[in-house]
């Protein structure tokens, strides 16, 4: 089949980031995560981006057990390619994180590409209460939080899952993660095509200038040149734009809840599946087509969603 003019659309369900209060709309319990990953499937995700989370509190949980209650279950319900998060939380270590992954063998898992400063802190003053007791301090304790992905960290993720054919969503928040990346593809330790998902507007990362995405996109074609596919996601209220700016350039995109909760200013985004409803807009618009799940896997070299272990 031919791929070219194809632009991949990664949804990022939930994440670890936002916390209740902040929208009725986010994801929290395992039927809530099935529901919106399979809708943002529908409206044209070919992949989905997943964490786990309690379904009392919200509170981001890591384990297999959680992750185990929607997997199968979205796996039957989309052909989408389903990428499990080994980032997990900030506040967590690298055996806790990789765990879901290492035990599911999906198609994809994110790979943080070097430690940051992960600010959270600035949203506290949004909002007048929290929901739950656990959100204030989560958010509150980011101001003296670095969010620690090591050369070791990073070695150990790809130790632990390279076997499984599991590749790799290799997030970089700067362009010294690029230089990372480069470094163990320097090793022979990943494996071209690179998926590189550029972040932008998290704070202590990158920011979310035009001038930022062009010097991110510059970097990776010089570091890689025919070895990467490139894709971006822009947090908050830069997260459409940043996403059209990268597809005229023929990158790919990444929209979802996990990095804005918005469908436009001062609106928040009902689903998962709205988001990517208007970036397909934005895609199609362009006189571009958007990637199904197989033309994805056909771009990124994936395994096939027959050979993962849920």
């Amino acid at each position: 089949m031919s791929t070219q003019g194809k632009v991949i659309i990664t949804c990022a369900v939930t994440g670890a980031i936002h916390t209740p209060t902040m929208s009725p709309h986010l994801p929290i319990t395992p039927d809530e995560i099935t529901e919106a990953a399979i809708g943002a499937a529908e409206a044209g995700a070919a992949i989905l981006h997943l964490h786990a989370r309690d379904p009392e509190t919200g509170k981001p949980d890591q384990t297999p057990k959680a992750f185990a209650r929607f997997l199968p279950r979205i796996k039957q319900g989309t052909d989408a390619a389903i990428n499990i998060t080994t980032g997990g939380s900030p506040y967590m270590k690298v055996e806790e994180r990789v765990r879901p992954a290492a035990q599911f063998k999906p198609e994809v898992a994110s790979l943080n590409m070097g430690s940051i400063n992960f600010g959270l802190f600035h949203l506290v003053q949004r909002y007048d209460s929290f929901k739950f007791d656990w959100e204030k301090p989560h958010l509150e304790a980011t101001k003296d939080l670095v969010f620690r992905n090591s050369f070791k960290d990073i070695e150990y993720i790809l130790e632990t899952c390279y076997d499984n054919g599991t590749r790799f969503e290799f997030e970089c928040y700067d362009i010294a993660h690029l230089y990372n990346l480069a470094h163990f593809a320097d090793r022979g330790l990943v494996k071209a095509p690179f998926f590189v998902q550029s972040v932008f507007g998290l704070l202590g990362g990158i920011g979310t200038h035009p001038e930022d995405v062009q010097h991110m996109k510059r970097t990776a074609d010089r570091l890689f040149g025919a070895d990467f596919r490139w894709s971006v996601l822009g947090a908050g209220a830069s997260q459409l734009r940043i996403a059209a700016q990268s597809a005229a350039l023929g990158g790919n995109v990444r929209v979802g809840l996990e990095d804005s909760l918005w469908a436009g200013k001062g609106k928040l985004a009902t689903s998962n599946a709205e988001q990517v409803t208007m970036v397909r807009k934005i895609i199609e618009g362009l006189g571009l087509a958007v990637a199904t799940p197989d033309e994805a896997r056909q771009i990124l070299s994936l395994k096939g969603g027959d050979q993962v272990g849920f």
